[in-house]
């Protein structure tokens, strides 16, 4: 029997419904089936993200240790594997096996007690998250993932249908000037291989790397679209600058145009908070509003 942490089960279903309680219906019967295909067993207690189930596993022949990702494939999983492989380990967790069908993962299992967001000094966890999105970004991307080429004017459209929504002026004008950003840059929307969760919680340490980067929700398209998760997570409004510079500049980018990418990125979330009814998040708008006010 498989833990289904309680958790999981009400984020599913605050974020995907019916299809959400289906999912967690059939995870006993879905885990089963793959510690048989693989021919693994459990290890441990079961662990969760908001998506998905994760089982520390070993392979009964050798007693190898992995982790089992039991997933509901969408837009943002299914590209995971294409990515996983093209990073092949080097700056990233490590695909042992996929299940195109299911979305199901077998990877190899890293340490979940040391995470980027343990280490103290934030700004040295910038500095590795930098190190390492230069690094993952460098990997050309492969075909069959989704483009910011096509999010960028989505975006735009969407901005114009959901502005009037926003009832404070000032966070209005802000959304505007993000989308006024991101119109400066859309007919040149990268072809990299982007992360485009790469937080501190989603870095862990390994035997074989001090920190590689796990649950990619995939993308092509330019680095400046990665940075806003470092610069809100562990959110301090007097390192904004800091950060933005720092990241920047070990990326090797142009900042006006990492800083309409950014402001892109924060686009990207207000629109879904217009669009579920769910407040404006403080921290975004502070990034924006100091990233619009202070412009390279």
């Amino acid at each position: 029997m498989i833990d289904i942490p309680r958790a999981l089960t009400a984020a599913q279903l605050r974020h995907n419904g019916e299809a959400g309680r289906a999912f967690i219906a059939a995870l006993p019967a879905l885990a089963d089936r793959f510690l048989d295909q693989w021919d693994l067993r459990l290890d441990g207690p079961s662990m969760h993200g908001w998506a998905a189930l994760v089982l520390p596993v070993v392979h009964r022949r050798d007693g190898t240790p992995a982790v089992l990702k039991l997933q509901l494939p969408d837009q943002e999983t299914e590209g995971e594997p294409l990515a996983l492989r093209a990073w092949d380990g080097d700056g990233a967790v490590r695909l042992l096996a996929h299940d195109e069908t299911t979305g199901t993962l077998l990877l190899e299992r890293l340490d979940p007690t040391r995470t980027l967001a343990h280490v103290e000094d934030a700004r040295e966890a910038v500095l590795v998250l930098a190190r390492l999105l230069a690094h993952l970004t460098a990997t050309p991307a492969p075909a069959g993932l989704r483009r910011l080429a096509d999010i960028a004017p989505a975006l735009l459209d969407r901005t114009r249908r959901a502005l009037p929504r926003v009832s404070d002026p000032a966070a209005r004008r802000l959304i505007a000037d993000c989308a006024a950003a991101v119109r400066e840059v859309a007919d040149d929307p990268g072809d990299r291989l982007l992360h485009w969760d790469l937080h501190y919680d989603n870095v862990l340490a390994s035997a074989r790397a001090p920190w590689l980067a796990i649950d990619p929700k995939p993308l092509v398209g330019d680095p400046g679209f990665e940075l806003l998760p470092a610069l809100r997570n562990r959110h301090d409004p007097a390192d904004t600058r800091w950060r933005f510079d720092a990241l920047t500049g070990v990326l090797g980018l142009d900042r006006a145009r990492a800083r309409a990418w950014t402001l892109g990125r924060v686009l990207q979330n207000c629109l879904w908070n217009v669009e579920s009814g769910t407040p404006l998040e403080y921290e975004q708008l502070d990034i924006a509003r100091r990233l619009r006010d202070h412009a390279p």
